[in-house]
């Protein structure tokens, strides 16, 4: 495979990892006041409505008069603190939130805090509310993967959603399932999933291999084909890009 072909080759991505380098590299966005809005890396993506990447903070505190798109925020090291009105959300390891266009807040990082976020640049503003995600939801059956991909009998899936835009092409909840095997797949979406149990092994059209445990933060690219085994119960939170 030639240097090009591996260069636009989409796969999947270690988030946790790229967020270890960017509190190390402390990377900022010039121009930008906030250290929630400036403190960040991101990703290297194809054009588009979706972001991907990092915010490193250090303690400290802000206010935010209004988010300015709808985001997925999850806190991968520190804790985080969120207040908007009446609520006030504390993030831990693992623990995550839609932060929705228009929302006005103020934050208190205690102690360095590493964030890993998806960022969805279409949504419309509606109530600015923030949106946490819920850690024990009531699941309900969902589709399974399709018939012609799967290399095992089909699997009992079931999902929870949190949060919608209101094009429906931006979405976030839980979603969990039986073990399954099936074939490598087009990726016409971006999905980050964090694995609350159960792991994953994928390999992309390059042959490169990753497997994926709880406690992970990973985002499968769009475009990428790459197929999926999980031998156990797999239960993530996710944030999908999808669009119509």
């Amino acid at each position: 495979m030639s240097n090009l072909q591996q260069a636009t080759t989409r796969s999947f991505v270690d988030l946790k990892k790229f967020a270890v380098e960017t509190q190390s590299a402390k990377a900022v966005r010039a121009g930008l006041d906030c250290p929630f809005l400036s403190n960040r890396r991101i990703l290297e993506l194809p054009p588009g409505p979706v972001s991907v990447g990092a915010i490193a903070l250090d303690a400290g505190c802000g206010a935010m008069p209004a988010h300015p798109a709808d985001e997925f925020i999850i806190v991968s090291e520190g804790t985080l603190e969120l207040k908007q009105g009446g609520l006030v959300l504390t993030l831990g390891p693992g623990n995550s939130a839609v932060l929705r266009r228009g929302a006005e807040y103020s934050w208190t990082a205690s102690g360095p805090v590493s964030i890993i976020f998806m960022r969805y640049e279409k949504g419309q503003h509606v109530d600015g509310n923030i949106v946490p995600i819920k850690s024990r939801p009531e699941l309900e059956l969902s589709s399974a993967p399709s018939a012609d991909l799967l290399l095992t009998p089909a699997p009992i899936c079931r999902n929870f959603t949190d949060y919608r835009s209101t094009d429906g092409e931006f979405s976030c909840g839980t979603w969990d399932s039986t073990p399954y095997h099936r074939s490598a797949m087009f990726y016409r979406h971006y999905e980050l999933m964090y694995l609350l149990e159960g792991s994953v092994t994928f390999v992309d059209e390059a042959d490169r291999t990753g497997t994926f445990k709880q406690g992970d933060i990973f985002l499968v690219e769009q475009g990428a084909r790459c197929s999926w085994e999980s031998r156990e119960h797999v239960t993530k939170v996710y944030a999908i890009y999808r669009p119509a």
